[in-house]
């Protein structure tokens, strides 16, 4: 298995080019799912998730095809057709490792009357309960069982009725799946406390290009009125705000200067002032943002929170930043309850953190210094390399599959601006 060294202590300088969204683009992609006509999705991120989820797609008899590729570009093309559903079972093998498998129950259950779909995997960050996919489906007139590890959704005959569904807590995974499966419902169906991340808004504008009505997009309250059937379209996905986020904590522990080409603040908000609370320069420029720390770096305190919070996936890398900044730090995760296990890595690296339940206090220190250290989890991964970039010596991080599901060729760009990073095969 690969692993990845970073010999610390280069200032990052230069632009980096942001990849299409993870997170946007593993909802758009099972919206073929509900048209036989080609939906063609550009900007599409190269990373394992990606090719996980075209495998899952294939198995039910979506045709995908990569147009104009070269190995050297970032991002991809990829035309899908479900002209035909040959299958509408989500098998154990093929869902094991993505949680974002859940996401075909919806458009599967408005297309076919049905699916059955394995309880999903992913990163182990906590309980990452499926119940409101199920009961805002349900709402909708779904009926579901459970069984052997599977979810079954029935439709009644001649379709779901639609409905409306009150989410009791914001949940992100269950907006999508709803709003799939209610933009061919025979009526009207209405979210209230619905998510409102920007990755919501590029699924509601796909879903709109393919012919749906939404009403709302933008907001935490969503009216989908039904259409007999959607057509194919061509869609951009969307600037992963996250992969940007987490450049720009690279850039600022290195005391760098990096612009994020692609990127928007408009969708980073959080972000971006959590960045200018620690010390950073912020700067919105054309076609993209410049983040700076020329200063010393300073403690503060950060919350997670729902959109428009602060991400969750930016609490392990903003954390790995504060390791070197001067004064302590306190980290409220309010998300997932297990969401801290980068910190006894980090710990390996000089760092001086506490945890206690959901609360984690960080005292910063003088330096860093390089050790062999184990990813955990997709954004624990990045915060290894953050810390890496500017800690004395050699870091070695081990376990790169997590990085591969949600970072394109993180290597490569880091060493577009300067990084002395590579990526070696283990002994």
């Amino acid at each position: 298995m690969d692993k990845i060294i970073v010999r610390g202590g280069n200032r990052l300088s230069g632009t980096i080019p942001i990849s299409g969204a993870k997170n946007a683009a593993l909802t758009l992609l099972p919206c073929a799912l509900l048209t036989d006509e080609p939906l063609t999705l550009r900007n599409l991120p190269r990373l394992a998730d990606i090719d996980g989820f075209q495998h899952l797609m294939n198995q039910f008899g979506v045709t995908t095809v990569i147009q104009g590729s070269r190995p050297e570009d970032f991002g991809r093309v990829m035309s899908l057709e479900a002209t035909r559903i040959t299958s509408s079972v989500a098998p154990y093998d093929l869902v094991r490792k993505m949680r974002a498998s859940i996401l075909v129950l919806g458009p599967m259950l408005a297309r076919m009357g049905e699916a059955t779909v394995s309880l999903p995997g992913g990163c182990a960050i906590g309980n990452r309960p499926i119940d409101l996919h199920l009961k805002a489906l349900e709402a909708f007139g779904a009926t579901i069982e459970l069984a052997a590890g599977y979810v079954k959704a029935i439709a009644p005959d001649g379709g779901l009725p639609g409905g409306d569904f009150d989410f009791p807590v914001v949940s992100v995974g269950a907006t999508e799946n709803a709003l799939m499966a209610a933009a061919t419902a025979n009526g009207t169906s209405r979210l209230f406390n619905a998510a409102r991340e920007p990755e919501i808004v590029d699924l509601c504008n796909m879903l709109v290009a393919m012919g749906a009505e939404i009403e709302g997009i933008g907001t935490s309250d969503l009216t989908i009125h039904g259409v007999k059937r959607l057509h194919g379209a061509t869609y951009r996905v969307m600037a992963d705000r996250i992969e940007a986020g987490s450049y720009a904590c690279a850039a600022a522990i290195t005391g760098g200067d990096v612009t994020l080409a692609g990127a928007k603040a408009e969708e980073m908000q959080a972000t971006l002032h959590a960045l200018q609370a620690i010390g950073c320069e912020v700067e919105e420029v054309k076609g993209g943002v410049r983040v700076a720390a020329n200063g010393p770096l300073k403690a503060t305190n950060l919350t997670t929170a729902p959109y428009p919070g602060l991400a969750t996936d930016m609490q392990a890398q903003l954390m790995a930043l504060l390791c070197l900044a001067e004064g302590t730090s306190v980290l409220k995760e309010t998300i997932f309850e297990n969401r801290y296990m980068h910190v006894p890595e980090l710990a390996r690296m000089g760092a001086n953190i506490e945890t206690e339940g959901r609360t984690a206090i960080v005292q910063g220190v003088a330096r860093l210094t390089g050790a062999e250290v184990m990813a955990t989890d997709l954004r624990a991964s990045m915060s290894l390399v953050i810390a890496g970039l500017a800690a004395e010596g050699e870091t070695t991080v081990r376990r790169l599959y997590h990085l591969d599901r949600g970072y394109e060729r993180l290597e490569e760009k880091l060493q577009l601006v300067g990084a002395d990073i590579e990526r070696v095969g283990d002994d």
